[in-house]
């Protein structure tokens, strides 16, 4: 009987990529352990045939350690792929971002991938498995308002090359994928429905038109960005990382046209066009006054 191949996925939550990825890979035959941190948010995936639903706290070294043991136990000590997907979001001008709330976010988008690669490496290497690490377009431009979501998901990006190589050696391939916009809940504006800025902010007088440009209608997004099929996407993602695929690729709504400018745009127009629709032209001409 042919070894079945095995996936475990982060952040599979109804709605997001993490939970199309688990469909997509279940529909090649995969074994798939599709985690969140709670079960009851994946109810899409629990009538699925050789799909297993796993409480998996990526912040949590305790959690990451059950998910090993339940993998191992029913896979003999291996497993085929890895995909760190689980991630949240922060909103916010540099200046008032919320330490704390950056700090885990960190611990999840960064952290967490980190911890949950360590402890699953020795069932990768057994079975000279792929490592992916879910990153996005955010971390190579310089969006207002989005720096510490970047940041925590360029050090993601930096994570996974440097594991590519470190890994190679043991037969365990790494892919970086960097996520174009996609119509999914992460990239679901409504979870900033009550965004304020602080009181004190040099940014307040901005606060309504910042916020109406987060907001969407009958998922048409103020921002502008047309985000692409969820289902599409995912199943795009599972045929290239089953076939193999290494280094870094972009993929998703607007992906390729970022890769274009953040490499061959001048500073100064890419810093034009990402600024535009954030307000921050009023205060320029404000200060100019």
């Amino acid at each position: 009987m042919p070894h079945q191949k095995s996936v475990l996925i982060t952040g599979c939550s109804d709605g997001g990529i993490g939970s199309a990825l688990a469909k997509a890979f279940q529909s090649h035959g995969l074994r798939v352990f599709a985690t969140a941190r709670t079960v009851s948010t994946m109810l899409s995936l629990e009538q699925l045939p050789a799909v297993a639903l796993l409480s998996l706290d990526v912040t949590s070294s305790t959690s990451i350690a059950a998910a090993v043991e339940a993998v191992k136990r029913d896979t003999n000590g291996t497993l085929d792929y890895l995909v760190n997907n689980a991630a949240i979001n922060q909103y916010s001008p540099a200046l008032d971002i919320d330490i704390g709330q950056a700090k885990r976010m960190f611990d999840t988008n960064y952290w967490g991938a980190l911890e949950v690669t360590q402890k699953f490496a020795p069932l990768l290497i057994a079975s000279k498995g792929t490592v992916v690490g879910i990153s996005s377009i955010s971390a190579h431009a310089n969006i207002p308002y989005c720096s510490a979501l970047a940041g925590s998901k360029r050090s993601l990006e930096i994570l996974m090359e440097t594991l590519r190589v470190e890994l190679k050696p043991f037969g365990v391939n790494v892919l970086s994928v960097v996520t174009g916009v996609v119509r999914s809940n992460a990239q679901n504006w409504k979870h900033f429905e009550d965004w304020k800025l602080p009181d004190e902010s040099i940014y307040k007088s901005l606060e309504s038109q910042i916020h109406e440009h987060i907001q969407e209608k009958d998922g048409v997004y103020n921002d502008g960005a047309v985000r692409v099929d969820t289902v599409q996407h995912a199943r795009k993602l599972a045929d290239k990382i089953l076939a193999g695929t290494t280094g870094t690729i972009w993929i998703g709504g607007q992906a390729g046209a970022v890769r274009f400018a953040t490499t061959y745009l001048p500073q100064f127009v890419l810093d034009k066009m990402v600024s535009a629709g954030y307000g921050l032209e009023k205060l320029a001409k404000g200060a100019a006054k």
